[in-house]
C-alpha cells in the first residue's frame, strides 16, 4: 500500500495578501507553456519511437504536497489523473520533504503507488524558490519505459499471475542525488532491460525534461516572488473548483447507473460484468465503482490511483469540463467510492501488465450513466479498447532483441447533432500518434501491406459513428505477437435508436493457408504469415433512416458505408 503522508514537511512561506487576476492568468498560462515546452523537448531527445513518435508519456507540475497544478496540453491523461500525486506523496512519506534536495531525480513504478503496469515510471524533481530556498512544487514526467525485465520482451506478459513476473519494481528511489547520477541505480536499470541503449536514452530525456521544467518554474517564482506565486496557485484552484461545481449544478440531482461487460481477463473465459453508479447532489458528484469485478489472477488489474481514480477523473472531465483546466481544484467536487480488491483497486501484488484493458469501457459507462440526465450532452460509446498489438523477436542477422508496440485508432461515438469523430485513440489517450509506416518497416522485420478505413464499422444512425481502421502485416522473420482487444461482447453502443459500432478483431493468416482469430493471444509467427487487424467503430445516434440521404450517398462514395448497408440499414433506394 502507499505510505501515508506523515513525514515532516518544510513550511511554505505565507501567501501574498492580494493578487490581481491578470497576474493569475499570466502565471497560469506560463505554467502550462512550461509543461508543453518540456513535452516538445522530450519528443526531440528521446531514443525509442514509443516515446518520440507514439508519445507515451505526460508532463505535469504539482505543488509541494503533490497536488496537481497543471499538465501539458497533449500528454497521456491516464498518467496525469492521479498518478503524479500518488508518486510524489509516496516520496514525501518515505524520504520526508527535508531529504528531497535540489537536483534529486526520484523514480517509482511501484504497483502499490502507481497502480499501472511496471513500464509506467514516474520521475520527479523538487522545485525550490531561488531566493527563499523553500520547496514550491515538483516537476513530474511519467514515461513508458520500453522494457523493465520480466518474462516477456517488453515486460507485458499475458501469462503473468503476479506483479513479480512483470519486471523490476522501483519503490521511490533516487536516480540522481543533488544533481549527480547514482551509479548503483544506473547499473541496476541497464542490467534489467533488454534494450539498455534505448532505455537510457529515453531516461536521460526524462531527466532532462524534469530539470528543464524545474528551472523554468523556478525562474517564474523568482520573477513574481514565492508569495505571489503560491497565491496564484490557490486562486487557480479556487477558480477551477467554482467552474466544476457550476457544471455539476447543471445536472439534475439523482442516482444514475450503467452496465456493461468486459470480454474476459485473457486467461479465463468468463465475461466480467461491470456496473457503475453516479450520484449528483447539488454541486458534488460521487462515482461509485464498488460493484465492479474483483481483482483477477491475470494481468488485467490496476490500482486505485492508476485505475479507479483515473476512471472517475477522466469521465468527469470529458463530460463536464472538456475545455477547462485540469488541476486539483477541478476535482474537489468529485468523490469516489471504491473498496480495495476490485479490478481497478487491486492489491500491489496483483499482475497489472494489461491494466489499461478495462479503463476505456468504464469511462464510457460513467458517461452513459448520466445520459438519462443530460441526453443532449452525452455521446454514444467509442470503440473503447487499446487494440494492443506487440511484436517481438531477435533480428536474424545480429541476434539482438527487437520489439514493436502498435495499437489501433478507432471510431468515437456520434452526438445528437454530429457524426462520430475519428479514427482516434481511446479516451485514455491524449495526443498519441500512429508510428509512421515507413519507420516501422525500416526498423522491424515486417511489411505493412495495406492500411485504411474500415467500411461499415461506424454504428448506423441519423448521425453515424466514427470509423475503425484496417491494417495488414506481412512477417519477414519469425516473431512473437501479443494481442489485447476488448469490447466484442459489449461493443460501442448507440443512443436514441442509433446502432452499435462494429467490434474489432485480429486474424492470423498463416503462410500454409490456415487462419486463427487472436483477440487476446500470445503466439509465434513465421516468415510469410500475415496479421490482419480491424479496430472497432463508434456508436451511432438516432434512427439511421432519418439520416439525410445526401449524407448517405457521400458516405458510400467515400467508402465509409457500403451500398448494401445504405439500402438495407439507411433505406436509401437510389
Amino acid at each position: 500500500m502507499t505510505a501515508t503522508l506523515d513525514s515532516p514537511r518544510i513550511e511554505a512561506p505565507p501567501r501574498a495578501a492580494e493578487i490581481d487576476l491578470i497576474t493569475v492568468e499570466v502565471i497560469r498560462r506560463r505554467l502550462v507553456a512550461i509543461a508543453d515546452e518540456v513535452d516538445v523537448n522530450i519528443t526531440r531527445t528521446a531514443f525509442s519511437p514509443y516515446i518520440y513518435e507514439y508519445k507515451d508519456y505526460a508532463v505535469g507540475i504539482v505543488d509541494a504536497g503533490g497536488d496537481l497544478i497543471c499538465q501539458c496540453t497533449a500528454g497521456m491523461p491516464v498518467f496525469v489523473a492521479d498518478v503524479m500525486r500518488a508518486a510524489v506523496q509516496d516520496g514525501l512519506a518515505l524520504y520526508g520533504a527535508a531529504n528531497l534536495h535540489e537536483g534529486d531525480a526520484v523514480v517509482t513504478n511501484y504497483a502499490g503507488t502507481i497502480g499501472q503496469h511496471l513500464n509506467n515510471v514516474t520521475m520527479y524533481t523538487p522545485i525550490y524558490a531561488p531566493k527563499e530556498k523553500v520547496p514550491v512544487g515538483f516537476m513530474v514526467v511519467v514515461m513508458h519505459w520500453i522494457d523493465v525485465g520480466g518474462r516477456e520482451i517488453g515486460s507485458l506478459s499475458k501469462f503473468a499471475t503476479d506483479i513479480f513476473q512483470e519486471g523490476i519494481q522501483f519503490r521511490t528511489v533516487k536516480l540522481r542525488s543533488r544533481g549527480e547520477p547514482v551509479p548503483e541505480m544506473i547499473r541496476m536499470i541497464e542490467h534489467n532491460t533488454r534494450f539498455p541503449v534505448e532505455m537510457m536514452g529515453d531516461i536521460n530525456s526524462q531527466i532532462g525534461g524534469c530539470m528543464m521544467g524545474r528551472d523554468s518554474v523556478a525562474e517564474l517564482v523568482d520573477r513574481y516572488g514565492v508569495g505571489t506565486f503560491l497565491r496564484a496557485i490557490d486562486t487557480i484552484w479556487d477558480q477551477s473548483e467554482a467552474e466544476a461545481r457550476a457544471a455539476i449544478r447543471g445536472i439534475p440531482d439523482g442516482t444514475y447507473s450503467a452496465e456493461g461487460t468486459l470480454d474476459n481477463d485473457g486467461l479465463n473465459p468468463e465475461p466480467l460484468p461491470c456496473k457503475v453508479t453516479v450520484t449528483v447532489n447539488g454541486d458534488e458528484m460521487t462515482v461509485d465503482l464498488s460493484a465492479l469485478p474483483k481483482e483477477v489472477n491475470a494481468p488485467m488489474n490496476s490500482g486505485r490511483s492508476g485505475g479507479g481514480a483515473t476512471v472517475a477523473r477522466l469521465a468527469f472531465r470529458y463530460l463536464l469540463l472538456p475545455e477547462g483546466d485540469a488541476n486539483e481544484g477541478t476535482f474537489r467536487p468529485l468523490k469516489l467510492i471504491l473498496p480495495e480488491g476490485t479490478i481497478v483497486s487491486a492489491r500491489p501484488t496483483s499482475p497489472m501488465g494489461a491494466y489499461n484493458s478495462a479503463l476505456p469501457m468504464l469511462i464510457d459507462l460513467v458517461i452513459r450513466a448520466l445520459g438519462t440526465a443530460i441526453p443532449d450532452r452525452v455521446a454514444a460509446a467509442h470503440y473503447g479498447t487499446f487494440c494492443t498489438l506487440a511484436y517481438a523477436g531477435r533480428y536474424p542477422d545480429t541476434g539482438l532483441y527487437w520489439q514493436c508496440h502498435d495499437s489501433g485508432f478507432g471510431g468515437w461515438g456520434a452526438l445528437c447533432d454530429m457524426d462520430g469523430p475519428g479514427p482516434f485513440r481511446t479516451n485514455c489517450h491524449g495526443d498519441t500518434r500512429l508510428i509512421p509506416i515507413e519507420l516501422h518497416e525500416a526498423s522491424y522485420p515486417f511489411l505493412i501491406e495495406s492500411f485504411g478505413l474500415r467500411t461499415d464499422s461506424g454504428g448506423p444512425g441519423e448521425f453515424r459513428g466514427g470509423l475503425g481502421l484496417e491494417r495488414r502485416y506481412l512477417m519477414l522473420a519469425p516473431a512473437r505477437i501479443s494481442t489485447r482487444f476488448e469490447r466484442t461482447l459489449c461493443p460501442a453502443w448507440g443512443l436514441n435508436g442509433g446502432g452499435d459500432g462494429a467490434p474489432g478483431h485480429v486474424l492470423i493468416e498463416r503462410a500454409d493457408g490456415t487462419t486463427q482469430e487472436a483477440l487476446k493471444e500470445t503466439l509465434m509467427l513465421k516468415a510469410g504469415d500475415r496479421v490482419r487487424i480491424r479496430s472497432g467503430g463508434g456508436g451511432g445516434f438516432g434512427d439511421p433512416r432519418q439520416r439525410d440521404p445526401q449524407r448517405v450517398r457521400t458516405d458510400v462514395m467515400r467508402g465509409y458505408v457500403s451500398a448494401e448497408a445504405a439500402r438495407e440499414v439507411y433505406g436509401l433506394n437510389e
